[in-house]
This record gives C-alpha cells, sequence and structure tokens, in this order.
C-alpha cells in the first residue's frame, strides 16, 4: 500500500462540545453529590444590562447550561439606561448573598458605564469570570496562585483533554486583549510553555508563528493565520470569532476563525473548529469556576 502523501494529511480536530460536555457532566455529578450532602447547590448570578441581540443570546445561554448541571441561576436584567450606582448597588447585594457563589456581568456594558469600576466591584470570591485585577495580578506573579483560574482556562483544557502537553513547549498567543490574548499568556507560562506574544505591532507575526509547537490565536482578524504559517504538527487552538458575509446562508454571514481552517487542516496535528472548539469551554469553566467557588463556602 502506498504511504499517504503531505497532502492527503488531516488535522485531529479537538471537539471543544464533546469535551465540555464532559466537564458538564462531571460538574453534574458533584452538584448532585453537595446537593445530596448538604442540601445546597451552587448558585452563579448573571447580571445583563439593555437588549444587545448577542449579549442576550451569550446570557441564555449561560441560564440553559446552569440549569443542565443543577446550578442555581439568579436572573438580573437590567434596563439600558440603569445608572453606574444603581447597577454597583446590585453587584453589592448580590456580593452579600450567601446562595449567589458567583457574579458574571455580561461584557460589554454601555458606554457610559466605567466596565473597570464595575468589575472591580465584584467580590473577589464570587469572581467567576476571573477578570478582578487581583486575580489576574496573582495569576502575573510567579508562586500565587490566583482564587479563580481565568475562564479562558478552558484553551489549556482541550489541550490536557487532547493528551498534549504544554510543559517545555514553545507557544505563540496571537492577540495581547485583557480578556483572552494575555491571561491565556500567563496560563501558559505557569504551566511551563515558553511564551511569545504577537500583536498587532510585532514585525514578523508569520516567522514567530512557523516556531510554535502550541498556537493560541485570539487577534480577531478573520482567517489571518495562513496554513502555511503553521509548523507540521503543532496544536492550533482559535479563540477568533468572526462573522463574514456569506450569501449562501440564510443568516447572510458565516462564523469563521482566526486561522485559516481548510488550510491549517493539511499541516497541524490538532485544531479547534469555529463554531464548536472554544465557545463551549468557555461556558462549561464558568460553571465550574461557580462549582468551585461553592465548594469553598458549602460545608466549611
Amino acid at each position: 500500500m502506498a504511504s499517504s502523501s503531505p497532502s492527503d494529511h488531516k488535522a485531529t480536530i479537538i471537539d471543544g462540545k464533546a469535551i465540555a460536555q464532559t466537564i458538564r457532566s462531571e460538574i453534574a455529578a458533584e452538584v448532585r453529590h453537595l446537593s445530596e450532602q448538604y442540601g445546597k447547590v451552587p448558585g452563579l448570578a448573571v447580571v445583563i444590562v439593555g437588549t444587545r441581540k448577542d449579549s442576550q443570546s451569550y446570557v441564555s445561554m449561560k441560564r440553559k447550561a446552569c440549569a443542565e448541571v443543577g446550578i442555581k441561576s439568579f436572573d438580573l436584567d437590567l434596563p439600558e439606561d440603569v445608572s453606574q450606582s444603581d447597577l454597583i448597588c446590585k453587584v453589592h447585594e448580590l456580593n452579600a448573598d450567601a446562595d449567589v457563589h458567583g457574579i458574571l456581568v455580561q461584557l460589554p456594558l454601555p458606554k457610559y458605564i466605567n466596565e473597570e469600576k464595575v468589575l472591580s466591584e465584584i467580590s473577589l470570591e464570587k469572581d467567576v469570570d476571573g477578570f478582578h485585577p487581583l486575580n489576574i495580578g496573582k495569576l502575573a506573579m510567579k508562586g500565587r496562585d490566583p482564587l479563580w483560574t481565568f475562564c479562558l482556562q478552558g484553551c489549556l483544557e482541550l489541550l490536557s483533554r487532547s493528551g498534549i502537553s504544554v510543559k517545555g513547549k514553545n507557544a505563540v498567543v496571537v492577540g495581547r486583549s485583557n480578556i483572552v490574548g494575555l491571561p491565556v499568556s500567563l496560563l501558559l507560562l505557569k504551566a511551563d510553555a515558553t511564551v511569545t506574544i504577537v500583536h498587532s505591532r510585532s514585525s514578523e507575526p508569520e516567522k514567530a508563528i512557523r516556531e510554535a509547537d502550541i498556537v493560541i490565536a485570539a487577534a480577531g482578524q478573520p482567517m489571518m493565520i495562513k496554513g502555511s504559517w503553521i509548523k507540521p504538527g503543532a496544536a492550533v487552538i482559535d479563540v477568533g470569532t468572526n462573522a463574514v458575509d456569506d450569501r449562501s446562508r440564510k443568516s447572510g454571514y458565516r462564523l469563521v476563525g482566526d486561522v485559516d481552517f481548510r488550510e491549517a487542516c493539511k499541516v497541524a496535528g490538532w485544531i479547534t473548529p469555529v463554531p464548536g472548539g472554544v465557545g463551549p469551554m468557555t461556558v462549561a469553566m464558568l460553571l465550574k469556576n461557580t462549582l468551585e467557588g461553592a465548594k469553598r463556602v458549602i460545608g466549611q
């Protein structure tokens, strides 16, 4: 039998949906245990301001996920014109509520509200998104552990559950946002990878990416990373979710990642699809963080 030529190579698809489902069933089992042993379940408060379609759909997805694993969901839907001080008052009420173990404020908030101010008012013990400055600060320091692993820990979870070791590997993170690029690069450092961050001012992004054993793409640029940029056998985690015009779709658009998926499949060892890769994991990790928060309190 003729050996397959390189052009026949197909990367292993990392199925984020299936891995997230496994994590959810693990969480559901632990929630049942808490309920049977202590008569209490974890509680997650999801706060949304206004009626942005994308935010609404994210929030309903999170609430549905809570119901599925037995976590109690506290729903706070605030009007578009809520004042910053009223929003902060609501956050303080949730901080004081013993049945709430996690608080999530859906971003973005309306322009007139200072996001940083609101997020820093969430009690550190309940910051399940991991956005509290103290959390990120501890993540950045050697020998310190943040109270919460950041929700995008899901990227590393996808690697470890696919049998891909991070230790000693060259990892390139494309993008340096506070929400993805920066915390993910810190998580990789903590896991003993050698980390390079490529961003909009980097002079030779392609050169850095070609040397990476692990690529985490979070630039928000549709299909920016070409197949030819990928090192053969590399693991590619695509965090990008970009809508591009597609007349053949009823919606008029389709979602693509920051990586040219079709081309990268011919070179990479492993790759996440968009959608169905990192997306389901962020919700699973949010549930996991809420469970961890409850375990710290329930039964103490």
